[in-house]
């Protein structure tokens, strides 16, 4: 095993995504979801803590390493997927989950709530993918 953890995460998919910060979706992507919902509730800590993260990110890009296994499911793809298109499921059909990705398809990502649980929960599913 490498003394450095491979790269899961990418620097430019979280700069992306920070120019929604106040949003808190870099965070998410980061797999920090607590303070992602704290961003998302604070429009970024008014704003301050979003300023911050311009700074913070490669860090986070580095703990993300650390804590995330590499493998066949690529973690930039499926939250990009997941963030932009996300209440359609196309996250989900690139994660060979079709079953849940016709359901979200079909129901506007459950509802929106399946959508919103999988900012949760995505570093997650494609960890448990890439660990098969």
């Amino acid at each position: 095993m490498s003394a450095f953890p491979t790269k899961t995460h990418s620097k430019t998919v979280g700069y992306l995504l920070w120019i929604f910060g106040f949003t808190g979706a870099h965070r998410f992507y980061f797999g920090k979801p607590i303070t992602g919902v704290i961003w998302f509730c604070t429009a970024g800590l008014l704003g301050i803590g979003w300023l911050v993260d311009l700074f913070l990110i490669p860090g986070m890009e580095r703990g993300a390493s650390g804590r995330f296994a590499s493998g066949r499911y690529d973690y930039s793809v499926a939250w990009i997927l997941q963030t932009f298109f996300g209440y359609l499921g196309i996250h989900r059909f690139y994660l060979g989950k079709f079953g849940t990705g016709i359901v979200w398809l079909l129901t506007g990502g459950f509802f929106i709530a399946g959508w919103v649980y999988d900012f949760f929960t995505l570093n997650r599913q494609v960890d448990e993918l890439n660990r098969l």
